[in-house]
């Protein structure tokens, strides 16, 4: 089945409002022209969304803009409240956010964010159409424990407890391998291959061959041009979600284009 893949740009704590303005002009500028056969995504912190969603959707920044969708690096499980510090997901529709990233491994190991607590975040996401990008990923301690099915099991299957087929198709999951995360080691293309491959038939348990085949499953963890079209080229992964090689437009082009390259 064919999927489209996705590539998300996952900021972290960097780049405020005029460092944003600065790399969406420069990308726009270089992606003109170009048909790039995939969804683009980019996730800078809160701060920064207003000039984002104001570049692309308010200031006639050219056909290509709306190519580029927005998304939000995590979201509050509440509504509103007395919850200093949070950010929901109304408040994050103000800004023409379609994606939020929630479960990523430093939310769990720095933040504490658990099981129940994400799958609380997906389904308040979805409460507002918004489209989960899902992390899950194992530690090294846990791989080279034998452990990485059981983690991923785990993670996968708590994330999405109660959650529908229907909102199920609007959730792309993540699979970041937390020791290849911001160290410049990448899984190789077999490890990433056969993680993906695992994570799709604990889909297909849960939902069915149908929704397994069409759930859209990134890679992330240290991706690099170099190192893209590789593994894009595996069956079961769908594009990537980027960190430090995401925040220069340069290099983020690179990636989407190797990624996408027949």
């Amino acid at each position: 089945m064919s999927r489209k893949p996705i590539f998300a740009a996952n900021w972290k704590m960097n780049k405020g409002a005029s460092e944003t303005e600065d790399f969406i002009q420069s990308f726009l500028n270089k992606t003109q022209g170009l048909n790039l056969a995939a969804d683009i995504v980019i996730a800078p912190p809160f701060i920064s969304l207003p000039r984002l969603a104001d570049l692309l959707h308010n200031s006639n920044p050219g056909k290509n803009a709306h190519a580029v969708q927005i998304a939000a690096q995590n979201c509050s499980q509440y509504d509103s409240g007395a919850y200093t510090g949070e950010v929901s997901v109304l408040m994050l529709r103000e800004f023409f956010v379609h994606y939020v990233i929630l479960g990523h491994s430093e939310r769990r190991s720095i933040f504490g964010e658990t099981d129940a607590v994400i799958n609380a975040k997906i389904k308040k996401a979805r409460e507002a159409n918004l489209k989960p990008i899902f992390c899950i990923g194992e530690t090294l301690e846990e791989r080279e424990g034998g452990k990485l099915e059981s983690v991923l099991k785990t993670q996968v299957t708590e994330g999405l407890k109660d959650i529908s087929e229907k909102d199920l198709s609007d959730i792309v999951i993540a699979y970041e391998p937390v020791w290849a995360i911001g160290t410049g080691v990448t899984a190789t293309s077999e490890q990433a291959q056969e993680a993906h491959a695992f994570v799709r038939s604990l889909i297909a348990g849960l939902y069915g061959s149908e929704p397994a085949a069409k759930v859209r499953i990134q890679y992330g963890g240290s991706v690099k041009p170099g190192s893209a079209a590789e593994l894009m080229a595996c069956p079961d992964i769908d594009g990537a979600l980027i960190g430090g090689a995401a925040l220069e437009p340069q290099s983020f082009l690179e990636i989407i284009k190797n990624g996408t390259a027949e």
